[in-house]
């Protein structure tokens, strides 16, 4: 975990090498938080600032001079194959001679190229020490038979693969750790002096070099984790530039990053698509009385989220405040997604009284497993039954899946071994029985009708929602085993989550860029629905007999907090439903368009209590907890003003109630906006509780640590 893994040595950090695209550059206004912290520290006493990034030279300094990045000290470009000194302005050509040996790149092309499924980069990407190609979901063996193949070509190469589709061949020495520990070499700097930052697979390079300290961003990619999972790593809570500051901060460079509001981005220097999005909308700083508003909504939820606490954890909903009758009862339980990302949000706050509640749910949850590895649904509070087949008795599969990424979230930040301990041997069946789904073991759930937590909504077989945990499942396991050491079994499922990863890329965001001519033909939705056109969007459904092109708005929200979409497809699939109006009248609907009486995709069990019909529950209606993720998606995609506007609209939909006010309900009407389900859901005060800590609109607002 983050602390454990962190290196304590005593020598200071004379320079920090970082990578830019996912690191320092994604979302502006963390990039500007970032500026500002560098800037600020002491010339005489301040590191080396490296720059190491597969982009190439100009294309970095473009970067720095329109005021996009801080000025470095040294520039090291097209994956470690150039050494730009910028303080002297010149270009280190000494380093091309360690690079010349072995290497012919008019012979590099000519055994790359005959790969089928490859197809070249732009030219803008190349040069004379750097071939780079796209070369999507290559395998392992793929990737070593290429290196092969070179070697007996007679060359001397390093093959540099990242984000499951970028492929580098570049001369053995030259790669980020190679080119970092020359440039070092030649500074007389020791590599224990040295701090480096990454999110990719090919920054792999810098991690490995002896002693050198690290931090890895929240919006990773597993091939880091897998490639640096037997050293010490500080990993950042944040994502991008925002993680790179909290590690700067671990590490002692920095004492507190600037803060959110100070950094903002205006309308004005929005670039033109979301400046033109956001026509109309009140944005710049919230008022004294906006702001006191917030306040009293964190205080109110604190309140909420109290109701919630029993003996057995987190319950679904006040047990004090809702009359049940019938299959509501159901309320009355510690509900496993409902508790886990009570869990999740909640992990900030330090109250003796909530990190219980915490534990007690996990507890609850995983001493409940059967014998084959589910985890329940729900466990009633009263008797501690516990219930594993919920609404028309359907399994639920999200069930295990956010309980096993709630342990992750709760071990690491409570470095809490001994628990996992406990509970290791529960959570390896949980896997299994999750896999187990994935029937035809292509890197896939397959879900049953009403089998997650729109359990009375007709979706089934590859469902985007549960595709999006199922990865983040992966990469949660695999960091557990870390914790406890089993290096290569950790290995293992971090390097399927990328396979996941990939699969959910590849068959939910459809495109009509034509393949490579040469590819063998494949059997993919995408390819499929060709004449379709291309999505704005992840679709919320596929199965091999038809698709499903609604929007999934919690779906979509949830691959981004969870590094399954990348910055450019999340900002494409915000200006979308933005544009839909997915926030209106209160942030969120959790569906659009919904599904009408007469649509294929109907069902006459939507009637059941009413609950599913148009703009109703699971069938677009606005879900608090959902609108906590969208403010923090708007957040991390860099339009802070406009996420603090939705944490208003958020706050007073929670203020509104049905019988007074704060009751932070369940869900409400997509179109009337009114409050509907129960009162005090523990998830929409927690939900709130952690957008508030996000966007720093705590009652105190003070820098956590």
């Amino acid at each position: 975990m983050s602390d454990q893994k962190s290196l304590s040595a005593s020598r200071p950090i004379r320079l920090f090498s970082t990578d830019l695209d996912g690191t320092l550059l994604g979302n502006p206004e963390a990039a500007n938080r970032f500026a500002t912290a560098w800037s600020s520290l002491p010339a005489a006493t301040r590191p080396l600032l490296v720059y190491n990034s597969g982009r190439l030279l100009d294309d970095t300094q473009r970067l720095i001079t329109t005021g996009e990045l801080p000025a470095p000290d040294y520039i090291i470009g097209g994956v470690g194959t150039q050494i730009h000194d910028a303080r002297a302005n010149r270009t280190l050509t000494e380093f091309a001679d360690r690079m010349s040996p072995g290497w012919d790149l008019e012979k590099v092309k000519a055994v790359v190229s005959a790969l089928p499924v490859i197809r070249p980069q732009p030219d803008h990407f190349q040069h004379a020490f750097k071939s780079s190609w796209f070369f999507e979901n290559a395998t392992p063996l793929q990737l070593e038979t290429l290196e092969q193949q070179l070697a007996a070509a007679g060359l001397d190469t390093c093959v540099v693969y990242s984000s499951n589709r970028d492929l580098d061949v570049i001369p053995r020495h030259a790669n980020k750790g190679g080119a970092l520990s020359w440039l070092c070499a030649r500074l007389g700097i020791a590599t224990d002096e040295v701090l480096v930052a990454g999110d990719t697979g090919n920054d792999a390079g810098m991690f490995r070099l002896p002693g050198v300290r690290g931090i890895i961003v929240q919006n990773a990619h597993p091939e880091l984790f897998t490639a640096t999972v037997d050293i010490p790593i500080y990993t950042s809570g944040l994502v991008m530039a925002d993680g790179v500051l909290e590690g700067l901060r671990h590490y002692g460079i920095i004492t507190r990053a600037p803060s959110a509001g100070q950094s903002g981005i205006s309308a004005e220097k929005m670039s033109a698509p979301f400046r033109q999005l956001f026509t109309g909308t009140q944005l710049g700083s919230l008022s004294d009385d906006e702001k006191k508003l917030i306040h009293t909504g964190y205080e109110k939820a604190l309140v909420a989220l109290r109701k919630n606490i029993t003996p057995l954890g987190f319950s679904a909903c006040s047990l004090a405040d809702n009359a049940v009758t019938g299959t509501d009862i159901n309320y009355r339980s510690v509900w496993a997604r409902d508790g886990s990302m009570t869990v999740i949000y909640t992990l900030d706050l330090e109250d003796s009284d909530i990190r219980a509640a915490q534990k007690a749910t996990l507890e609850t949850l995983l001493s409940a497993a059967s014998p084959s590895g589910q985890i329940p649904a729900n466990v009633r509070i009263d008797n501690a039954e516990a219930d594993y087949g919920g609404v028309g008795n359907i399994c639920s599969i999200d069930s295990g899946l956010w309980v096993i990424i709630a342990v992750y979230n709760y071990v690491n930040k409570t470095n809490d071994l001994d628990f996992l301990r406990a509970h290791i041997d529960r959570l390896q069946i949980a896997m299994n029985w999750l896999s187990a789904h994935d029937s035809n073991n292509d890197g896939l759930l397959e879900i049953p009708e009403a089998g997650d937590w729109t359990d009375l909504f007709g979706r089934s077989y590859n469902v985007l929602y549960d595709e999006v945990l199922w990865y983040r499942t992966n990469v949660c396991f695999g960091r557990l085993l870390e914790f406890l050491g089993r290096f290569e079994h950790a290995a293992d499922y971090l390097r399927w989550s990328q396979k996941v990863r990939a699969r959910v890329l590849d068959t939910f965001w459809p495109t009509t860029r034509i393949s490579d001519p040469k590819a063998p033909p494949a059997n993919r939705f995408a390819d499929r629905q060709f004449g379709l056109g291309d999505t704005q969007y992840l679709l919320a459904e596929i199965t091999p007999f038809s698709f499903n092109w609604r929007c999934d708005v919690y779906a979509n929200v949830l691959a981004f907090l969870m590094h399954v979409l990348d910055i450019d497809r999340a900002r494409t699939a915000f200006r979308f439903m933005w544009g839909v109006g997915v926030n209106n009248p209160w942030p969120v609907s959790n569906l659009y368009p919904v599904v009408q009486a007469g649509d294929p995709d109907w069902r006459s069990y939507y009637t059941v209590n009413l609950l599913n019909l148009p703009n109703h529950y699971h069938n677009g209606g606005i879900w608090p907890f959902v609108g906590g993720m969208w403010v923090r998606f708007i957040h991390q995609l860099g339009f802070h003003d406009v996420a603090c506007r939705e944490l208003l609209q958020l706050t007073k939909l929670n203020k509104l109630g049905r019988d007074q006010e704060w009751e932070f309900n369940e869900w409400a009407h997509g179109i009337t906006g009114r409050p509907m389900g129960k009162a005090f859901q523990a998830w929409s005060a927690a939900s709130f509780i952690k957008a508030c800590h996000e966007l720093e609109a705590t009652p105190t607002n003070e820098p956590r640590d």
